[in-house]
């Protein structure tokens, strides 16, 4: 039976799921020895008039070769399902067209899939970059790589003390002063500012950019995945093989 590569791809985490919790409780059955084991006892007195008692039992439980028949069903849709996917993976590509345009070409389904989660990774990492304060004005310095800013100046002072006179002089009284001080400018700073941020509008079309790309491998992911997925039956020789 032909399916299309997306119906195997819906049914496959299921079947995992399927396949490994059957399995897991297999395996765990099968580390409990006495449920392999039985036995059937019968008392027989030696005189006809001896104490007699009943018999006694137990059942065996699990039998290995129903265990394997257990594990080859659990395993037969999981095993044939991946083979029919990989199969299908193998022949399933598609173009990633970006605005109308081919940006790469004959793209496998499962490297697309590898690209979309990427894109999702850098789309993160592209909204955290920081870019220039909007309020200062920033041009590019090619000799450094860096974005600056005009030159701006700023005064350096410095504290001096002075004496100012409180009460002048008289006859009776001398002058009374105080110490205070007083900021005198003694030089200027000149600041010129370098930032490795970006512009904001710059980071902006890097996010659509990205976003036109996740869009445009999407698209060519359902296409890739559209492909028909001849059925494959490996599970019958393998486990024909194993537990003959």
């Amino acid at each position: 039976m032909t399916q299309k590569l997306n119906q195997v791809l819906a049914v496959e985490r299921q079947t995992k799921g399927k396949a490994h919790s059957e399995i897991t409780s297999i395996h765990k059955a099968t580390l409990k020895p006495a449920l392999f084991n039985g036995f059937a006892k019968n008392y027989k007195p030696l005189d006809e008039d001896g104490e007699t008692f009943p018999p006694e039992s137990q059942r065996v439980q699990l039998k290995v070769p129903e265990v394997l028949t257990q594990v080859k069903r659990a395993l037969s849709d999981l095993f044939d399902v991946t083979a029919t996917k990989d199969a299908a993976n193998r022949e399933a590509q598609a173009n990633v067209v970006v605005d109308g345009a081919v940006l790469l070409d004959g793209i496998p389904a499962t490297t697309l899939l590898f690209l979309e989660k990427q894109l999702t990774d850098l789309n993160t990492f592209v909204q955290k970059l920081p870019t220039l304060d909007t309020s200062e004005e920033w041009t590019y310095d090619q000799a450094a790589s860096l974005y600056k800013t005009a030159s701006s100046q700023t005064t350096k002072t410095k504290k001096i003390a002075k004496a100012i006179v409180l009460y002048q002089a008289t006859d009776h009284h001398p002058a009374q002063t105080q110490l205070v001080q007083e900021d005198h400018v003694v030089g200027n700073w000149t600041k010129v500012a370098h930032s490795g941020a970006i512009p904001g509008n710059e980071k902006t079309a890097m996010l659509e950019r990205i976003e036109r790309l996740q869009r445009a491998i999407k698209f060519a992911r359902e296409e890739a995945n559209a492909q028909e997925a001849p059925e494959q039956n490996i599970s019958g020789k393998v486990f024909a093989y194993l537990f003959k």
